[in-house]
């Protein structure tokens, strides 16, 4: 049973400057649905949190950096500014923030610190004292994906579980997957790929099928991140890390997701203008 939850966010959002200059880039809103049912907009690293909350996780470990403290901000309960939107007769905001602070009270929560932005596996290494020796989930702090009912992350915790995996993550096929890590493998099942390699950002893509930043692991992924070296920019790669256990003969498993699931990633300035449009008609549809 996986109860524990590493969500890095402690990237520069470079590519984004100069709107992510002083504020996180996991803190740029996008459309979502209040409880009731109305459009609103929601920080993407608040829409990440509220999926993993109602698929069951409690126990969340963010990893943050120098100039995140928004993040940490946000995920403080502050009752005045509820009272303040009640006084202002602004009822269903107060309610839907009444809910998120609800959530995060029945939350345990864990702030990691980052002090230098040396890769996305540096950062999930920096959350293994609060992982220890337990299975996790690792589900990047500025991307997630639009499914039914949480579709998506009951797949991957059953692929898990099922496949006595020892690190199973999610992959989608995109026209131009040079941005992602991307897989390559043997479908051993119906949207199930043995994993035989993957690499970070290739230039050349042997295959379509890109990494969602969205993984279950074994404990056994800090021992290959605390093995892996610096590549691409000078990063520990969390990529690099799982082609470690593919070469150790682990089971290292990629389930595919169709079209029918749609990927919000705020990156880059084209990303987070696709991330509006598809979260937009989402949830002006419902």
């Amino acid at each position: 049973m996986i109860r524990k939850v590493v969500i890095p966010a402690a990237g520069l959002g470079t590519r984004l400057f100069p709107a992510t200059k002083e504020q996180p880039k996991e803190m740029l809103p996008i459309f979502a649905n209040t409880a009731n049912g109305d459009m609103t907009v929601k920080p993407v690293v608040q829409l990440v949190f509220e999926q993993l909350y109602d698929a069951g996780l409690r126990e969340f470990c963010y990893v943050v950096g120098r100039g995140k403290r928004g993040i940490e901000d946000h995920f403080t309960p502050d009752p005045h500014c509820i009272k303040t939107l009640e006084g202002m007769g602004k009822n269903d905001q107060a309610a839907d923030l009444e809910s998120f602070y609800g959530k995060l009270d029945s939350s345990t929560t864990l702030w990691v610190n980052q002090s230098d932005p040396k890769g996305f596996g540096n950062a999930v290494m920096k959350a293994q004292p609060f992982v220890q020796n337990e299975t996790c989930l690792v589900h990047a702090g500025d991307s997630f994906i639009l499914s039914k009912d949480m579709d998506y992350l009951k797949k991957l915790i059953s692929s898990f579980n099922r496949l006595n995996a020892d690190a199973t993550f999610l992959v989608l096929e995109i026209e131009n997957p040079t941005q992602y890590g991307i897989v390559e493998g043997e479908e051993v099942e119906p949207e199930i790929i043995k994993v035989k390699r993957v690499e970070e950002k290739p230039e050349r893509p042997k295959t379509n099928w890109a990494i969602m930043a969205m993984y279950a692991f074994h404990p056994i992924i800090f021992k290959a991140l605390e093995t892996t070296k610096p590549g691409k920019n000078g990063e520990i790669q969390l990529t690099d890390a799982i082609q470690k256990l593919v070469d150790w003969g682990l089971n290292v498993y990629a389930v595919k997701l169709d079209k029918n699931y749609a990927h919000l990633d705020i990156g880059s300035p084209e990303r987070y203008w696709e991330a509006l449009d598809l979260s937009h008609k989402q949830f002006c549809n419902r």
